[in-house]
């Protein structure tokens, strides 16, 4: 496993050996020796481009992150696709006076850089890693071949394309239109469809559920208070267990 102090991956062919260039706010660990035949998950890159026959092209480069290092930042020139092989990582802008907001929580198998592919040359938002996080990094002009050459893996961007962007509409309808008790309840029941359970591990801090809710740490922490005292959902440490859903979800609902 190497280390390297980079800012982003520039990939740049030159004698089957790829150079990175930029300084950066973070180290990278690359994994040595990988590639998609002996990948865990084989994700809709590989599959595509094996049935248009130049597998070999992709040439993935694999990184290791640290919990809250950065795996890409606002405003940066979209070099590759990325896709999380494990952990999880936030989506988030940077907003006044240094106040950020969460848009959404990324799981296993989740694209980051895919706007790219539609025209937006640099990313509109920022990805840190919630935890220890590896991820697939190939070329974003390999991705375009694919997008550009084949119908099923265009229909398959745009159809993750589109969900991106209602699950932002939907994230502003309730920043702009609920108050504080609706937001949270919000957040914790999208925590709860991202895990799958009504009992989960708390994979943000009280801080980024704030950030998620788009309220201050204080409100944050208030309401969980008070959704505990009420019943509607149990804590113990960073474990979380919603008791009463029904209840929780008209919260979320009249906001």
């Amino acid at each position: 496993m190497s280390k390297i102090s980079k800012k982003s991956i520039n990939f740049v062919k030159n004698n089957s050996k790829i150079f990175f260039t930029e300084t950066l706010y973070t180290t990278m660990r690359f994994i040595k020796n990988n590639n998609c035949q002996n990948c865990l998950l084989k994700c809709d890159i590989y599959f595509t481009a094996k049935e248009m026959g130049f597998e070999d092209e992709i040439n993935p480069v694999c990184v290791q992150y640290k919990k809250h290092e950065i795996i890409c930042k606002q405003n940066e020139t979209v070099t590759q696709a990325i896709i999380i092989l494990e952990g999880n990582a936030k989506v988030f802008i940077d907003g006044i006076n240094d106040k950020k907001i969460i848009l959404n929580i990324l799981v296993e198998s989740n694209y980051i850089g895919l706007l790219s592919v539609f025209g937006a040359p640099n990313y509109s938002y920022n990805i840190g890693a919630l935890n220890n996080c590896t991820t697939c990094n190939v070329d974003i002009e390999v991705i375009k071949k694919m997008y550009y050459n084949n119908h099923n893996f265009l229909l398959k961007l745009n159809r993750a394309f589109v969900e991106s962007v209602s699950n932002i509409l939907g994230k502003l309808i309730s920043l702009n239109q609920k108050q504080v008790r609706g937001k949270v309840a919000d957040s914790i029941i999208y925590l709860s469809e991202l895990c799958q359970s009504n009992k989960f591990d708390l994979m943000v801090s009280r801080k980024e559920l704030a950030e998620l809710s788009a309220i201050s740490e204080e409100n944050a922490v208030r309401v969980l208070t008070e959704f505990k005292n009420d019943g509607i959902i149990q804590l113990n440490n960073k474990e979380i267990e919603i008791l009463n859903f029904q209840l929780l979800k008209r919260i979320s609902i009249i906001g």
